[in-house]
């Protein structure tokens, strides 16, 4: 295995191997504490453009099994792990880490002390880097990372075009502003037929399709870069049609109904993400993958906070009272992670039904 290092944009150096595709990468540095999910992990769109770490110390070991994916192939930048499993067992796996990662032109770096980088990042916040061959630090080369910026990374993950799946008496469109496979999964197995359109579909092309129900699906980088979609966004909520956002989706919902987003710290990345249901007081975990939240302090009259993040308090829900609209900032319908929040699917479907109905 070659020499590879870690150059952070604050200066520091973290040595180690390559294993998957050989070269050089620059990205944001994030962490996931998922001890499983790889795969979803790694075929999960909102990590376009991102290196990420894995806290969990061996990663590899169940192997790669295509029916696990959320999307065709990788987005992300670079991928750093302690160590990865040669010899996977499990009766699923269809092939080895390494291959999958060099099949899909995605650097890999092993053999450093992940924890410790994931210590950094918690303690100065989600910063850049950069995999390389090269551990000579320089001022220049400092500057190039920090500068780094993944440009428009919906419209490099959003679908090409607009597609039909599914059998039901529900007609959903999912927005996919890079949506996870299992989202329309979900749909199809509760009696939804899902009308996927790209990120940059009108809300014209959108009220021709006569939904029943609007989902707005997780994605990439920061909110404020699509404010054109907002602008769609506003005119279809006008309309009054059904609305679940989650995520990228929960973030821009409330940008259209004239809240603020901001940037985490270090972010929320991994299946046991703790959140706290107001009106229950009740604690669910919940798989999340965002470094953006809502600014609840920014949130309009009409709009009611539903579930709060169990660790830093951050806005997690919200409801909005002057029309069928809600979100939430985590992933309800759990894949790779924990089932306890799916319900909220149930309230989308009810207030589908109860609009068919005219109630």
């Amino acid at each position: 295995m070659q020499d590879l290092y870690l150059i952070l944009e604050n200066g520091q150096v973290f040595a180690g191997k390559s294993f998957g595709c050989q070269g050089e990468a620059t990205g944001e540095l994030v962490f996931t504490t998922s001890m499983v999910g790889y795969l979803e992990t790694l075929t999960d769109p909102s990590y376009c453009g991102q290196i990420v770490i894995q806290t969990f110390p061996l990663i590899g070991n169940y192997g790669v099994i295509p029916a696990d994916f959320e999307s065709e192939k990788p987005h992300l930048k670079a991928y750093i792990v302690r160590e990865w499993c040669q010899e996977p067992s499990n009766f699923r796996s269809e092939g080895v880490l390494d291959t999958f990662l060099v099949d899909n032109n995605i650097i890999g770096l092993c053999g450093v002390d992940t924890r410790a980088l994931t210590r950094i990042i918690r303690e100065h916040g989600v910063m850049n880097a950069r995999i390389t061959t090269d551990p000579q630090v320089t001022p220049e080369v400092l500057a190039e990372i920090k500068n780094h910026k993944v440009a428009q990374p919906v419209a490099a993950v959003t679908a090409k075009e607009t597609t039909v799946s599914g059998v039901g008496s529900r007609k959903v469109v999912l927005w996919d502003l890079g949506a996870k496979r299992s989202i329309s999964t979900y749909l199809q197995e509760h009696n939804c037929q899902v009308i996927n359109v790209p990120a940059a579909t009108s809300a014209d092309d959108i009220m021709a399709l006569q939904p029943d129900g609007i989902m707005l699906s997780n994605g990439p980088g920061d909110p404020t870069d699509n404010m054109a979609v907002v602008a769609e966004l506003q005119k279809l909520l006008a309309a009054g049609i059904p609305v679940f956002g989650v995520s990228l989706g929960h973030q821009l919902l409330a940008l259209a109904k004239g809240a603020k987003t901001c940037k985490l710290h270090y972010g929320h990345r991994g299946s046991s993400q703790p959140v706290k249901y107001l009106a229950s007081g009740k604690i669910y975990i919940t798989s999340q993958n965002q470094g953006y939240a809502v600014d609840a302090d920014t949130l309009p009259e009409c709009a009611e906070i539903t579930f709060v993040n169990a660790n830093d308090g951050v806005c997690e829900g919200i409801n909005y009272l002057d029309q069928p609209a809600f979100s939430v900032q985590f992933y309800p319908e759990t894949s790779g992670g924990p089932q306890d929040t799916s319900f909220l699917y149930d309230r989308f479907f009810e207030m589908i039904d109860l609009a068919k109905e005219g109630k």
